[in-house]
């Protein structure tokens, strides 16, 4: 790659990660709103008479999202260290594990943990598993970038191993 070519590579990482950061910021903001702010503004009124429990069932409900967030901002964090000069490969290792773990932490959220902890709050009924096949498959691609993060680590342990014996 010419000086320029990476150069361009390191401006666009660097765009992406205040992309990654802005979309953080401002859905994070929109969740907070959302799950916690307008039902304890509405508790506070008196429109909701028991607005603890109605808060704990919105940050249940919030937890997968908090997780793809967390993703997001793993990405963003990537971008902003691949803009720096950082190795590729340590970075991307890294990357993709704090991604893949984010993802298939919220599936696995989505499809078996909260139905169950609402159901113990009283609020549905119903199965014991949300059939959702976006969280199904995003926990099961969640789980393949874990596995690609570990062999992406262990390609680089093993090119030191040979840089080592040359």
């Amino acid at each position: 790659m010419s000086k320029t070519d990476i150069a361009r590579f390191r401006r666009l990482c660097g765009q992406f990660r205040w992309l990654a950061v802005f979309m953080v910021v401002s859905v994070g903001a929109v969740l907070a709103l959302l799950h916690v702010i307008s039902p304890w503004v509405l508790g506070a009124r008196g429109v909701i008479p028991d607005y603890g429990r109605v808060i704990l069932e919105q940050l249940i409900r919030a937890s997968p999202s908090v997780c793809y967030l967390f993703g997001v901002w793993s990405i963003g964090q990537a971008m902003g260290e691949l803009q720096k000069g950082r190795l590729i490969q340590p970075t991307l290792a890294r990357a993709l594990r704090r991604v893949g773990l984010a993802m298939g932490v919220g599936g696995v959220l989505q499809v078996f943990v909260i139905t169950n902890l609402l159901r113990m709050l009283g609020e549905i009924r119903g199965g014991y598993l949300y059939w959702d096949v976006a969280s199904m498959s995003l926990g099961m691609i969640g789980g393949a970038l874990f596995l690609l993060g570990r062999v992406v680590d262990q390609a680089d342990h093993v090119q030191g191993e040979l840089d080592e014996m040359i």
